[in-house]
Formats: structure tokens, C-alpha cells, sequence
């Protein structure tokens, strides 16, 4: 086992192991590295960790040291000096008339070597134009070609599928992609459905490909010789993803449709297009049956019995507002729509100027309304009496006022009578 350390460089997705050299190092610091090309700055991915031998490529390059601000600014210079060399070569490349695409600038750490990378459909012939951009740079000038994939990872950009491209956030190198893989996936073969933006085809086939050939491997083929619950018939499609297939049974009519299968539920007494001669036919295999789920049991809540149930009515303040508990005059408060009850009664009891209550009709005389008798309730259980407070009414009509308050009268309203101001459900005193 060996201490490395992962780094990766600006622009890449691949990780390079270097040996810190006793340095801790954690993830996401910035570190000055050695390579082949020279010093380099670089991320690190991963810190201080142990990695089998046989994973490094000897001999191992060292860690020199985390970089500083010094270092920093560097780099923000030779970004700087990058763009420029971009400009500067894209005229020469029109001055030298060469049919080539510029694509990418990268400066080393220390600003002895610029590299350029272009596309190019064949060779091209760029010795003079090598002369002229180390006169004007002073610095060590290479090109390299490049292809189109390699393109698009250097530009980046986003996918037919809304996200960025696979090999510019984190594919460590290009991956073989076949026509093979479409046709095992049962995708169109349309190119400009399976191909991405740099116009090969998408990376992104490979990464099922090993789920379908495994499904392959137990899915009978189109055309096989299948015996199912319902009988033997031929497969006509075959769906690996959900590993079911469409069966055509003998005894099936021209206008019934296929019937679909799991792989379970059929077995294969021929594999692919063939003579049925001298196959035998054995017993129908079992249909799958998919098991359900064991509903949980919930054990019921038991609570209490309500506050407004309890039988004891002092404690419950609540049945006052809910017409249980009785009123100050000790009898029931009802209220009715209208602000009269039935028979002509206003709603609420009869409290004369002077605080008494008034006279109730008995149960069976009718009123002057001319409706019919109302049958008498039978007694509610009431709480204790409070002690009677004097209305409003009733100390004007004491005082020095001449009896005038026994002579007001509240005018009538649509709805019924306007509570009185002491709160009391009963219609205003009569005039005499």
C-alpha cells in the first residue's frame, strides 16, 4: 500500500495520483505538482489515502507544495496571456490561409510553453505559422490536432437529454461506441437520434449495454418456438427492459391481439426462426401470479369520551353556547331563525321593565297567532342558580325619568327583534 494523494488538472475530469511526501492534503486544496511538462497547478479530488501498488504508474511524481496566493495569481495571468494567444493565432491561421479550427489555449504554470489545439479534416501544413506565433510569443509553441469528441469536451455544452455533456463533467476518457449497441437496446437507428452534438455516437449507449446483453442471455429470441399457460406459440416481440415478450398462439384467432408473457411464465422449446418437427410439446408451465403486499394492520384509537358528553353539567362552560346550560331566568336558550319561535313566541324569555319574568303561555291555550298547541318539553336538568343582575331597562324605569323609559319602542328590523342591551334574547318592553 502507498500515500497518494488524487489531483486533477484544470479542464479534465480524470484524477493523477502524486505522492505528498508526508504533506496533508484535503479535498479541494490547490496544489503545485511535477510533471513530464514541468511544474503544474492543480485541484486536489481526494487527500492523504492508501492505494494498491499495482494502481500507480511508476515511477510516481511528487506533491511540490500547496499553492499560494502568489501562485494564484499566476494562474489569473496566464488565463490572461491565454486569450490573447487565442486572437493572435486565429489571425494568423486567416494570414497563412490553412483550413483548420482553432479550438483551445493552454498556457503551462511557468509561461515556457503554449500549446493550441485545432480540428482538421486532413493534415495540415502549420511549420510557417509555428515560426511566426514563437516570434511574437517567446515561449515554446506546439499544436496538436484533435478530434471532434475531444472537441466537445474542451467547449462543453449540453446534451439532447438538458444536461451538461457526459465527458466534460466527469467521463475519465471516451468509451467504444458500436451501431450494435443501438440495435441490441432496440432504439431507433436514425442518426440524428443516437448521435450527440459533436456528431458521433452518444457515450451514453454504453452505459446500458451490459444490463440488455444480460437480459439477452434469458429472453428467447423473435420467432422462437414457445410453449405458455394458454398454449404453444411463436414470439413475435420481445421487450428486454421489462423482460417480457408478445406471443402468437396457435389457437389463437386472426383478429384476437398477442398476448404478453413474462420469461417465467413460458418455455422455450426453440430458440429463434426453425422446423417444429419432432419437438415435443410438454405441460403447460404455471402462470405467474404477483404477490401482494400484506397490508399492515393499524390498531384503532380509543379516546376519551368529549368534555360536552360528561354528565356533569356545572363543569362544562361550554354548553352554554351550545344551549345545554340553562340561562340566568333557569330555562333553555334556543335560537331560531326569524328571532321568533314557532307559534308566534319571540325568541328567548320575557323580561318585563322591572326585571321579573313574564307570565308563560301554558301548553294548552293558543296563541295569538292562531297556530296550534305546542307540546310541553319535558324538564332538562339545570345548574345552580346565579343571583339575578337588574337590566339596564329596569333601573331607568326606578330612576327620576317619569316612567319615559316604559314608553320607548325599537323599531321593527327584517330577521326578527334587535337584542335589547343587556344581552337578552327577548323583544323590547311594550308602551303603555
Amino acid at each position: 500500500m502507498t500515500e497518494v494523494i488524487s489531483v486533477r488538472f484544470r479542464g479534465g475530469c480524470k484524477n493523477y495520483f502524486f505522492d505528498p511526501r508526508g504533506t496533508q492534503v484535503k479535498m479541494g486544496d490547490q496544489v503545485i505538482v511535477e510533471t513530464a511538462q514541468g511544474p503544474e497547478f492543480a485541484t486536489c479530488t481526494e487527500g492523504n489515502h492508501e492505494v494498491e501498488d499495482s494502481a500507480i504508474v511508476k515511477p510516481l511524481c511528487a506533491m511540490l507544495r500547496k499553492a499560494t496566493e502568489a501562485d494564484c495569481r499566476t494562474v489569473e495571468h496566464n488565463k490572461k496571456k491565454e486569450s490573447e494567444a487565442f486572437d493572435i493565432c486565429e489571425k494568423k491561421i486567416a494570414d497563412h490561409g490553412l483550413e483548420m479550427k482553432l479550438v483551445n489555449v493552454s498556457a503551462s504554470f511557468d509561461g515556457n510553453k503554449i500549446i493550441f489545439y485545432f480540428t482538421a479534416d486532413g493534415r495540415v501544413d502549420f511549420r510557417e505559422l509555428v515560426r511566426d506565433l514563437a516570434a511574437v510569443f517567446r515561449a515554446r509553441i506546439e499544436l496538436r490536432q484533435i478530434g471532434v469528441r475531444d472537441e466537445a469536451k474542451m467547449i462543453g455544452g449540453l446534451g439532447i437529454c438538458g444536461r451538461p455533456f457526459c465527458c466534460s463533467q466527469f467521463l475519465d476518457g471516451f468509451m467504444p461506441v458500436s451501431i450494435k449497441m443501438a440495435k441490441t437496446q432496440n432504439l431507433s437507428l436514425n442518426p440524428t437520434k443516437i448521435s450527440g452534438t459533436c456528431g458521433r455516437l452518444m457515450c451514453c449507449l454504453k452505459y446500458e449495454q451490459n444490463a440488455y446483453e444480460d437480459a439477452a442471455k434469458r429472453m428467447p429470441k423473435v420467432e422462437s418456438f414457445v410453449q405458455t399457460p394458454d398454449g404453444p406459440g411463436n414470439v413475435k416481440s420481445v421487450d428486454l427492459l421489462r423482460e417480457t415478450m408478445k406471443v402468437c398462439l396457435d389457437s389463437a384467432l386472426p383478429s384476437e391481439p398477442l398476448k404478453t408473457y413474462r420469461g417465467c411464465e413460458v418455455r422455450v422449446l426453440r430458440n429463434g426462426k426453425g422446423s417444429r418437427e419432432g419437438i415435443e410439446i410438454p405441460e403447460r408451465p404455471a402462470r405467474y401470479v404477483e404477490e401482494k403486499p400484506e397490508e399492515e394492520f393499524i390498531a384503532p384509537v380509543i379516546t376519551a369520551t368529549p368534555f360536552y358528553m360528561d354528565s356533569h353539567l356545572e363543569d362544562a362552560p361550554v354548553r352554554e353556547k351550545m344551549g345545554v346550560e340553562g340561562s340566568e331566568s333557569g330555562k333553555p336558550r334556543r335560537r331560531h331563525r326569524g328571532g321568533r319561535r314557532r307559534g308566534g313566541k319571540p325568541a328567548g324569555d320575557l323580561v318585563k321593565p322591572d326585571g321579573r319574568q313574564a307570565a308563560q303561555p301554558k301548553s294548552g291555550e293558543e296563541n295569538k297567532s292562531g297556530q296550534g298547541n305546542q307540546k310541553p318539553r319535558p324538564p332538562k336538568q339545570q345548574g345552580p342558580k346565579q343571583p339575578q343582575q337588574p337590566k339596564p331597562e329596569a333601573k331607568a324605569a326606578e330612576g327620576g325619568d317619569g316612567g319615559e323609559a316604559k314608553r320607548r319602542r325599537r323599531p321593527h328590523h327584517r330577521g326578527g327583534r334587535r337584542r335589547n342591551k343587556g344581552g337578552e334574547g327577548g323583544p323590547a318592553p311594550k308602551s303603555e
